[in-house]
């Protein structure tokens, strides 16, 4: 398994985001987690980057142990995220947004600029490097906001609700992107999504979160048709 997570609990005061929530993910993988608003999926994602620490549990990547590590250390063994409110650099350009992740593999300007130009173009927003990101659309900024998680050359990238507020049309468009992500650049996908056609459509497996608990794992067409999963999370049947 590339990534173990182990048992792992997180509260917030009186409030039990996650309770004990164990799953493990292979390599070139593109595993889904669902559930409904307050199931504790971020919170599950913010405590596998670094972002807040576990009560109870473990996570091992690649076999090590970096359960309460520091994002930054996190980020460099591997393990980048991009966040549901893409905030990047208004005042910067595009490609500039994309290099600043860079530095946390390399050192030198030339070698940085060279790998934020390969991902602008893989992402097709070569054509808009330039550009201030105050000016993009949607779609663009949905794509910048993976290519700054790309720039640290990640093996496994966090994806949370990447199609989130995009039409059908460019929903498609990042489907097909994530696909080459996965395939043609080796990345493994682990993706939060509320948009169930896209994750339907890229997910091998997904499991689903409820009141912090994992109530549900197996293929896409096994979770459509779970009766669990049906009563809490699409409404009952």
């Amino acid at each position: 398994m590339l990534l173990e997570v182990e048992g792992v609990s997180k509260r917030f005061g009186g409030l039990r985001a996650v309770h004990d929530v164990s799953f493990g993910i292979g390599e070139g993988e593109i595993l889904g987690l669902i559930g409904p608003n307050g199931a504790g999926k971020t919170t599950l994602f913010n405590v596998i980057a670094g972002l807040n620490r576990p009560d109870r549990g473990s996570i091992r990547y690649k076999g090590e142990d970096i359960t309460g590590l520091a994002s930054y250390r996190i980020c460099q063994k591997g393990i980048a995220r991009t966040f549901q409110i893409v905030r990047p650099i208004k005042n910067m350009s595009v490609i500039e947004n994309i290099a600043v992740g860079g530095f946390v593999r390399r050192n030198n300007l030339e070698q940085v600029w060279a790998k934020a130009e390969e991902i602008a173009r893989f992402l097709g927003l070569s054509g808009m490097s330039n550009a201030l990101v105050k000016n993009l659309n949607l779609l663009s900024m949905k794509r910048l906001e993976v290519a700054r998680a790309l720039a640290t050359e990640p093996q496994l990238l966090l994806l949370d609700e990447s199609f989130g507020g995009l039409n059908p049309i460019e929903v498609q468009e990042l489907i097909g992107m994530m696909r080459s992500i996965n395939k043609e650049w080796g990345i493994t996908v682990l993706m939060i999504e509320h948009v169930m056609g896209a994750i339907m459509q890229l997910a091998t497996r997904i499991i689903v979160l409820s009141e912090g608990r994992m109530i549900a794992e197996g293929s896409p067409a096994e979770i459509q048709t779970n009766p669990e999963v049906l009563k809490v999370y699409f409404g009952g049947v």
